[in-house]
């Protein structure tokens, strides 16, 4: 995991994560059957980092721009219950998430992979993007991770920000 020095005392001080759903837990592809029915495909190492996230006392949110059953049955499988989607102004939403969480933006690490999340990116304590990001993502991001979207990048996120914060003894703990 190569996170830039100059970020742990932000990490630190991260309360929320925050991140987009197409392309940062999916790898961006959207898959239709014939009926019309959309598939998304999730890594379940992301999932199981959400959840040991959550289990530490970090907020965890889905901000997404399109409307799907299968981000809703995700969120509930993981027990995260701040989901907005449909969402046109992510800065919007993540403000009154914030405000509603008595947090600042500083305390919000946000991952995003487009121009929807720029804003956020830009305006949160970390701005994370990926790698299969477009470039001009990556001038704009804090972090790029080195896991793909879709492939094991939000478990990075979740991984890092556990290890800076103090808490993967007590995860490792959990599983030894």
């Amino acid at each position: 995991m190569a996170v830039p020095d100059a970020l742990n005392d932000r990490l630190r001080n991260v309360r929320l994560l925050a991140i987009d759903v197409d392309g940062v837990l999916t790898d961006g592809r959207l898959y239709f059957q014939a009926d019309g029915i959309e598939i998304k495909a999730f890594h379940t190492q992301d999932g199981h980092g959400l959840k040991l996230l959550k289990r530490a006392g970090f907020h965890v949110a889905l901000i997404t721009g399109r409307d799907s059953p299968m981000v809703s049955q995700r969120a509930a499988a993981l027990g995260i219950t701040h989901v907005h989607q449909g969402v046109e102004d992510k800065l919007a939403t993540l403000k009154a998430l914030c405000s509603r969480l008595s947090l600042e933006l500083d305390q919000v690490a946000y991952c995003g992979d487009d121009l929807p999340d720029l804003k956020c990116i830009k305006r949160s304590g970390v701005g994370i993007t990926m790698p299969n990001a477009p470039d001009y993502m990556h001038t704009h991001a804090d972090w790029i991770t080195d896991a793909l979207g879709g492939h094991g990048a939000v478990r990075e996120i979740c991984d890092t920000l556990l290890m800076t914060q103090g808490h993967w003894d007590a995860v490792m703990d959990t599983y030894l």
